[in-house]
């Protein structure tokens, strides 16, 4: 059998596979939500292959499927309530997953960064819409969608959240949440929901609004907070060790407790009635449930094999979201709702930079960071989708705004992973005019005669603040001839408080190497890998260090094992793959777990080394 005649009769099963049930069905027939669910999956995977293989956005590919089996389309899906159902337990599980991955202390470390720009950015927001859209009114466009009524409040509601579904996602998959700009950018994303929250609080009384709503579901949030941080400190533990050696009986004990805290905070009204004969309208939706869920066991040590098991169940849920969402996706009654989207969506990247960007670096962070998370938040968040709904149900702003409202999201999805990327390019682009607007990067001294370093580290993130603290304690001496490179300027107090210099300084301009004295330094490690770097690669930084410093010992990281020679070509003395140091670690490991010594290996490694949780490192 021909490649070409299998193709063809895959096709004509996939076809086959969504014809309406009542054709193909005998007896009882398949569940519709069974029937509704294999749909979207079938078709989703098929195009999602297709997008992937000419370098199109996956989530193009679900709402695509979601358009094409929903009610606009083919209207191959019955009963659409079924897939959105489905779908919010993917938003539940994705939101449980970021609560485990929340560091309160690294949140914390923030500090004055993320209070200011928490609390300020969403009001701002909210302020620019607004202006923005009564200017559009002013100047005749928009007509009688943006006139109507509470319309520039609720644009201005839209362009003031980012999507956490969409930047999460995007973080996780680039092992970048524990960056500096992750854990802002993370940390924005719950202060917007906070205020979302706050938002669908009041809209009932818009007309009117109470304070008594929104800081009563304010206090439902710190009460089922306290009630989750108490379970968890004194009788989760307790659970979790009787199951630990069964990682299935994990999966399932951690799911119990999300949806545990997540129906909690759901009935949180019910549960005052019961005991107070009280109604106060603390209910907490499961969203925010999931999140004080996940958040509140996350220094469990089991932890990390909660998050392996749960993101494969939340990517399947996570797909049926966004076919949902296509579903879900109303047949444009003009060309005025589609521009008014591509209108809105321009709106929301504006607020990025006038709003978010400013925000962010008067708040303390530098230049570049702030850049770069106000480029990776542009994009409109789901609260925004849930915000208009209600606001259609109210009468407060048309179906058609609506509409619009909902294409918007779906262009600010679409380029979110291209702006995602090119951050760090923007802000390069961007460097000479954010100069001149008085946006300044920190100062970097140059180096004079005398600065000499026996140490130079390019870059700092995992290895590096784990190498800065094996330094210090078994060359203490080397520490206060060492020169660190990084443009985190959050981080240098605590890098300086070691004893080493550091400097202000963005690798991907090579004259930093020579002002911040790396020129002067007997030996030179490039610590980052590629696929963390941003604006340059190890390859370049060796080459420009090569450059600049022709005596020097340079030390540089790889990311694949071909790129070794190709350094190593360009200059460097050695080149080390963490995964290869890693696996050799392992690998004794596994030899003593053999012979049955692992406890006297571990007992060894932690005398000569201390015990990792033990370690205080500056990451």
């Amino acid at each position: 059998m021909t490649g070409v005649s299998v193709t063809r009769q895959l096709g004509i099963f996939c076809l086959l596979a969504m014809v309406p049930a009542s054709v193909l069905a005998s007896g009882e027939g398949m569940p519709s939500l069974v029937r509704d669910i294999g749909i979207c999956i079938v078709l989703a995977g098929l195009l999602a292959i297709v997008f992937v293989r000419i370098r199109i956005p996956e989530i193009a590919a679900f709402l695509l499927a979601g358009v094409v089996v929903g009610p606009v389309g083919a209207e191959l899906v019955t009963d659409p309530a079924n897939i959105e159902t489905i779908s919010e337990l993917g938003l539940i599980l994705l939101l449980y997953l970021i609560g485990l991955e929340i560091d309160i202390r690294k949140l914390l470390d923030s500090g004055r960064i993320l209070a200011v720009s928490g609390l300020l950015q969403y009001p701002l927001c909210v302020l620019f819409g607004v202006l923005v859209t009564k200017l559009l009114v002013s100047l005749g466009i928009g007509g009688a969608l943006l006139s109507d009524g509470y319309a520039p409040l609720y644009i201005g509601f839209v362009v003031a959240a980012s999507s956490t579904l969409l930047v999460v996602k995007l973080f996780q998959e680039t092992f970048q949440l524990d960056t500096e700009v992750g854990r802002i950018a993370l940390g924005l994303l719950i202060f917007q929901d906070i205020w979302a929250i706050g938002v669908i609080a009041v809209q009932p009384n818009l007309a009117a609004p109470a304070a008594s709503p929104i800081l009563l579901s304010f206090l439902g949030i710190v009460v089922l907070a306290i009630l989750a941080a108490f379970i968890a400190r004194f009788i989760i533990p307790i659970g979790f060790k009787w199951v630990a050696k069964k990682p299935e009986v994990v999966f399932a004990t951690s799911i119990s407790w999300c949806f545990l805290i997540v129906l909690l905070g759901v009935n949180l009204d019910v549960l005052t009635n019961w005991l107070f004969n009280i109604d106060l309208h603390m209910r907490v939706g499961a969203e925010m449930g999931a999140l004080i869920a996940g958040a509140t066991i996350a220094n469990l040590p089991y932890s990390t094999e909660i998050v392996s098991k749960v993101s494969v169940v939340k990517d399947f849920f996570i797909t049926l979201f966004f076919v949902g969402l296509g579903m879900s996706i109303p047949m444009p009654e003009g060309m005025d709702v589609l521009l008014l989207a591509g209108l809105f969506a321009v709106i929301a990247l504006l607020a990025r930079f006038v709003i978010f960007f400013p925000l962010l670096y008067a708040a303390g962070l530098d230049r570049r960071n702030a850049m770069v998370t106000s480029v990776r938040l542009a994009q409109i968040s789901e609260f925004s989708l849930v915000i208009g709904f209600i606001g259609v149900q109210l009468g407060q702003i048309s179906a058609n705004l609506n509409s619009a409202i909902i294409f918007a999201f779906v262009i600010t999805a679409l380029l979110t992973p291209l702006l995602f990327q090119q951050a760090d390019a923007i802000h390069d682009r961007l460097s000479a005019v954010l100069a001149r607007l008085g946006f300044r990067e920190p100062s970097s001294s140059k180096a004079g005669e005398d600065d000499s370093y026996s140490l130079a580290l390019l870059g700092f993130h995992r290895v590096a603040s784990s190498l800065l603290y094996e330094l210090g304690k078994n060359h203490p001496e080397l520490l206060k001839s060492t020169l660190v490179v990084d443009f985190n300027v959050n981080l240098h107090p605590k890098i300086a408080a070691l004893g080493p210099t550091v400097k202000y300084g963005d690798l991907g301009n090579a004259e930093t190497l020579h002002h911040t004295g790396v020129d002067k330094a007997r030996v030179i490690v490039c610590t980052i890998p590629d696929d963390v770097l941003k604006g340059t690669t190890n390859l370049k930084l060796v080459e420009a260090a090569r450059h600049i410093n022709p005596n020097a010992v340079i030390i540089a990281n790889a990311t694949e094992l071909s790129d070794s020679h190709a350094l190593y070509e360009a200059g460097a003395d050695y080149v080390f793959l963490q995964r290869i140091e890693t696996a050799r670690a392992v690998e004794q490991a596994i030899e003593v777990a053999l012979s049955g010594d692992i406890d006297n290996h571990r007992s060894a490694v932690e005398a000569l080394h201390g015990a990792w949780h033990a370690r205080e490192e500056v990451m």
